[in-house]
């Protein structure tokens, strides 16, 4: 698991898969930029389980928040972008940190697939949950931010 850094250290970013069931959450450094799964944190019509992402916040406390902005293949925003939208909004209010949006098509296939290859490899020994695949897919979403923003 990815310990906290220490102060002074690496600059943490810690990603988010905005869901209407869940929110995966993700989390990696600006040296190593790679993302590890954290949580995948309950979501309803009353928005999220906020006391769970204030818990990671303070765990982790990043230095930058990154969204998966939700696209329709054709390239245009569907109402779940301006959910998502809207989630970023409010984590940005809400930690007063920088929240950056990045494109996160398909970003829950490509985890579905990563983490089906751990298990038939026998990497992973337990079964695929939900939030598993939700917190999986945070973390190609940071691995995308990562790339781009390079």
């Amino acid at each position: 698991m990815l310990e906290a850094p220490a102060r002074g250290g690496p600059q943490l970013v810690m990603a988010f898969d905005f869901g209407k069931r869940r929110i995966g959450v993700a989390c990696g450094d600006s040296v190593s930029r790679t993302a590890r799964p954290l949580a995948g944190v309950a979501n309803s019509g009353a928005g999220p389980r906020w006391e769970t992402v204030d818990a990671l916040m303070r765990d982790w406390q990043p230095a930058l928040l990154v969204v998966g902005l939700p696209y329709n293949v054709d390239d245009s925003e569907s109402v779940m972008s301006t959910a998502a939208r809207g989630f970023a909004g409010e984590l940005g209010q809400r930690y007063a940190l920088p929240v950056r949006l990045i494109d996160e098509r398909y970003s829950s296939i490509d985890a579905e697939t990563r983490l089906r290859s751990e298990r038939e490899s026998g990497v992973r020994k337990r079964r695929i949950a939900k939030a598993d695949v939700d917190a999986a897919a945070a973390c190609v979403i940071l691995e995308r931010w990562f790339i781009e923003s390079t």
